[in-house]
């Protein structure tokens, strides 16, 4: 069965309170919390943005959201100070602000003690990811990323319910992001309130001299290039230049970006050669493969 078409074809409650509900049986209670779910970061990502809180841009006519959450560790009740949190979405005409220095819409964030966090900003609008293409409209959409604590840097999205194009989207269709796809409410302003909180896992991080063996660029034959780089805990590809996947490694020498969308291996041949494999999940069931091998070492 394909991603997209899973929640087509399950019951939502049965699943929320199943599977993949947020309590957890230990013998004697319901405890604890899943640890929050990833998503594929998307081609948009820039990092830098300015600490804010307040993103509303002056004429604009987006519904004002007020956005807020706390990050917990493993045991989604200790709140995780100094955590960076980082979000980025579209404007109300469903526009990236890739290039200006203004970096609309996007914003970060560093937790105090209690772990909370807090935007507000407009809400999302779904939009085409590939013009003049409606099967390729992605539902409204917030972009976060969470690092500088000691949990598992992460990556993912949160989504809206009753938006209809996230039955058939591959992301917000897949079913480890049912708990992520959010309810909203209207406070006296008539604006909308989203609550999120975050749980982190465990760090599972490929240690620094491992990091410096596979890290940066690679000919992938074909006219592409794919750049690798650390960001904390995570691996980051780099395809043509442009920011692709946040990567968390798995063992043995893999990487894999949110959802399992990209998985990567890295192999080491003769004459101190490093070799890649990245396969990338295409329409359907349909996967791409790219292999390389490292041109450029970085320094250090």
């Amino acid at each position: 069965m394909k991603r997209r078409n899973f929640i087509y074809s399950s019951s939502l409650i049965a699943m929320s309170v199943g599977v993949f509900g947020k309590i957890k049986w230990d013998g004697n209670a319901y405890v604890g919390e899943d640890p929050t779910t990833t998503d594929i970061l998307g081609p948009f990502y820039r990092p830098g943005a300015p600490f804010r809180t307040d993103l509303i841009q002056n004429g604009t006519n987006g519904q004002t959201l007020h956005f807020s959450g706390t990050v917990f560790a493993k045991d989604a009740k200790t709140p995780l100070k100094n955590s960076l949190v980082e979000i980025w979405h579209c404007d109300e005409n469903g526009v990236y602000d890739n290039t200006s220095d203004d970096y609309v819409y996007r914003a970060s964030f560093k937790t105090g003690a209690d772990g909370k966090y807090n935007f507000k900003t407009i809400l999302p609008v779904p939009y085409q990811a590939m013009e003049g293409n409606d099967d390729s409209t992605r539902p409204a959409h917030i972009h976060m990323r969470i690092s500088g604590n000691s949990g598992q840097d992460l990556v993912t999205q949160v989504y809206f319910k009753g938006d209809k194009y996230i039955a058939k989207d591959d992301s917000a269709g897949d079913p480890r992001s049912l708990n992520r796809i959010l309810e909203s409410s209207t406070n006296s302003k008539n604006e909308k309130q989203v609550k999120f909180d975050v749980v982190l896992k465990d760090e599972y991080v490929l240690d620094t001299a491992s990091f410096k063996k596979i890290t940066g660029l690679y000919d992938m034959k074909k006219g592409n290039n794919i750049e690798f780089y650390r960001e904390g805990d995570q691996l980051f590809l780099k395809r043509n230049g442009q920011i692709m996947e946040a990567m968390d490694y798995k063992g043995n020498n893999s990487f894999e970006g949110g959802l399992g969308f990209v998985k990567v291996q890295f192999e080491f041949g003769t004459k101190g050669k490093t070799l890649v494999k990245v396969n990338i999940n295409g329409e359907g069931d349909k996967v791409i493969t790219f292999e390389g091998e490292k041109t450029l070492k970085y320094p250090g």
